[in-house]
This record gives structure tokens, C-alpha cells and sequence, in this order.
């Protein structure tokens, strides 16, 4: 099938950031786009051919968005399965498949395919209902601390929780979750595998990603991971054993943690382009963007190895600002040497808001990180 400057239409579920990186790498190659996503002032607006405006999780909506399109891929899990179960029937090509998105879509189910399939992860006990914990807790059957995970629609650090005493509990949102065993981790990194419909397999270097304590968002996103060879290679293994699980087309972004006795247990996966992959648009030979278009539509998969050392900072909202944003001496990072910032397009601030991200490219990685700590502290996100 002719991709580039022709009939052929790609549809994109979700319009946020992850979607307008992705249309850039479209742009570049002249792919016809469709988007659909809930907000008018979606980022991906200004960047695909046609957008619609619509529910992602409502059953209709994405079959009357998707029977449109030839191919449809995904930039957020949250979108309506059976919707795209019924537009496979229909002979639309999905990437991810709709069996694997429901594997993912619930955190449960997520870690119970892991022990399936013998891929090593934290001990785990599910719950229907808050309540359920407490009585656990009780009868000595859950052990403080644990980290609590809302079984569906957690993002960024919401539906996420380390629950240290019982009175922790009361501020859980209701519904079902999972209480998982806390690791006491030396590190947490993080594989993007890539896999198109062929068959072909490409995994990306290791990153290691560093988290902001209060809000549990990755603040630097590190590549390549300061880790010994041997723990890179065991990483690099664990993501395949992974992928090769789910068998998914597209990107596979594996979030994983390095114990104190060096061995790695999978934390949770996105299939998808993915936060821990953002520094491979000037670090990389191929940008996860453009590896994620080229494995859905089953082209060669591009050279994943590192051109320079690349750290990436998160832009989010400053605490104590909401309003209409203000990118405060963002002059003085853009005139730093291998800075580059990716501004999202979100006109709207507030505390911990993903507005954008900056990356650092140099070709000693500890100079890339000491510079990311000077762009942390200088530029600011906050309201007019």
C-alpha cells in the first residue's frame, strides 16, 4: 500500500502531546491524518488533515471515527475497546490490537498476564473495593507499606499511592485496585520495544528515569542509564520477553525497576509513544514518533542506537499557578548549547500540568545532566 502523498488515512485516538509529536513525523513523510479527541483546544488540532471532536470511550464515537480510516493507533489507553474490537471485524487495521489494549487498560489484568507468562513482577493482591484493604491489613494478610493502584484510569501519578498506615486509605477513590509489594529499587528505567506487523523487533537503549517525590512524575528521563552492562542487557531481555508476550504492533514502552540485588521486575507497560522515550527526537537515529508510524503501518523499523547522550526534563506546572501559561525565561535555556524545549500548546496552566518537556543533548552525558538541572531551576511554568 502507498502511504506518502496519497489516499490512505491514518487515524489517531487522542489529540494530546504524544499525538502532535507523532504528526510531526506524519508531516514530515505527507501521511493523511484523522484525529479524534474530547477537547476543541486539543494539541493535535493544528497538526492533522481533519480533527473531530468526540468522547473517546464512547462506543459509537470511535466506531463511526475509525470505519474512516485504514489504520488507527492510539496516543492514550483510555479509549473504548469494544469499539475497536468491532472496527477489526471490519477489516480496519487497530495498533495496539484490542485484546492487547484490554490487557493493558486494567492494572489488574496487567499484572496477572505477567504472572501468566512468568514475567517477573511485585508481589500483588487485587481488591474490588477500598474497604477490602482495610480488613486485609487486619487480618495480617497485606503488610504496610504497600503501593496502592486504582485498576483503571490512573495517569501521571493519579491512582497512585504509597499507603505507609491506615489512615492513608481514606483518601483512596473507591473501585477496584491492586496493593503491590513496595520495592525498595535502586533504579527505575524504562525499555521502548518497537515490532512491526512482520515480525521485526527494535528495542531502544535503556533510560533511567528520576522522579519528583511529591507529585510521582518523572522529573529527568536519562539516556543512555548509568547502569552496569550486565543490568542493561538483563533489562533489554525482560522488555523483549515482554514484547514478545503481548505480541504488539507498534511502540512498547516497558517501565521496569532495578532491585538492590540487581534484578529486574516489570512495573507496568504503554503501548504507545511514552514520556520515557521523548529525548530520542534529538538523541536518537530514529524518534520513537517516527519508529511508533513506522511499525503501525509495517515499514522497516529505523536505527534505534544513540547519535549523543540525551536528558530530558519535564515541563509542568508550577504549584500555585492556574490560568493562561507563561513560559517564564525560556530566552536564557533556548540560548544554553543542545538545549531544545517541545512547548505542548496546552493554553492553560495548573500544578503539576505535563505542559511541555526540554531536552538536553551533549556528548557527555554527566555535563547533559548538570545542564538539565540548571534548565529545572531556571525556566518556569506559571500564569499570566
Amino acid at each position: 500500500m502507498t502511504y506518502f502523498s496519497s489516499n490512505f488515512k491514518l487515524g489517531i485516538l487522542g489529540g494530546g502531546q504524544l499525538g502532535k509529536m507523532l504528526l510531526s513525523e506524519t508531516r514530515k513523510f505527507d501521511i493523511y491524518t484523522c484525529v479524534l479527541d474530547p477537547s476543541d483546544e486539543a494539541p493535535s488540532k493544528i497538526a492533522c488533515n481533519e480533527f473531530t471532536q468526540g468522547d473517546l470511550m464512547d462506543y459509537e464515537t470511535v466506531v463511526n471515527f475509525g470505519k474512516n480510516v485504514d489504520v488507527l493507533t492510539i496516543e492514550i489507553e483510555n479509549v473504548n475497546a469494544n469499539a475497536l474490537e468491532t472496527l477489526e471485524k471490519e477489516g480496519v487495521k487497530v495498533f495496539p490490537s484490542s485484546k492487547t489494549l484490554r490487557i493493558i487498560q486494567n492494572k489488574a489484568t496487567q499484572k496477572l498476564f505477567y504472572v501468566d507468562n512468568n514475567i517477573p513482577t511485585a508481589d500483588f493482591a487485587r481488591f474490588a473495593y477500598v474497604s477490602e484493604i482495610e480488613d486485609a491489613i487486619d487480618n495480617g494478610g497485606l503488610q504496610l507499606p504497600f503501593v496502592w493502584k486504582a485498576a483503571q484510569f490512573g495517569y501521571d501519578g493519579n491512582g497512585v499511592k504509597v499507603v505507609r498506615s491506615k489512615s492513608d486509605l481514606k483518601d483512596l477513590k473507591d473501585g477496584e485496585c491492586i496493593a503491590e509489594t513496595m520495592i525498595p529499587f535502586k533504579n527505575e528505567l524504562a525499555v521502548i520495544v518497537s515490532r512491526n506487523s512482520s515480525g521485526e523487533v527494535k528495542t531502544y537503549p535503556v533510560v533511567e528515569m528520576e522522579f519528583h517525590p511529591e507529585a510521582n512524575q518523572v522529573e529527568y528521563v536519562i539516556c543512555p542509564a548509568r547502569i552496569d552492562v550486565q543490568v542493561a542487557h538483563k533489562a533489554l531481555l525482560v522488555a523483549l520477553q515482554v514484547s514478545e508476550a503481548f505480541n504488539h504492533v507498534g511502540l512498547l514502552a516497558v517501565e521496569m525497576f532495578q532491585t538492590q540485588n540487581d534484578e529486574i521486575l516489570v512495573n507496568e507497560v504503554a503501548p504507545r509513544p511514552h514520556n520515557s522515550g521523548h529525548h530520542t527526537i534529538e538523541s536518537s537515529y530514529t524518534s520513537q514518533f517516527e519508529q511508533h508510524l513506522r511499525a503501525v503501518l509495517n515499514l522497516p523499523l529505523g536505527k534505534t542506537a544513540n547519535k549523543v547522550a540525551g536528558v530530558m526534563v519535564n515541563l509542568v506546572g508550577a504549584e500555585g499557578y492556574s490560568g493562561d501559561v507563561l513560559y517564564e525565561n525560556i530566552e536564557e535555556i533556548l540560548a544554553m548549547d543542545g538545549v531544545t524545549p517541545h512547548i505542548y500548546g496546552k493554553r492553560q496552566t495548573r500544578p503539576f500540568r505535563k505542559m511541555g518537556h526540554v531536552t538536553i543533548v551533549n556528548e557527555d552525558l554527566n555535563e547533559a545532566r548538570k545542564i538539565a538541572e540548571d534548565v529545572k531551576n531556571i525556566i518556569k511554568v506559571i500564569s499570566q
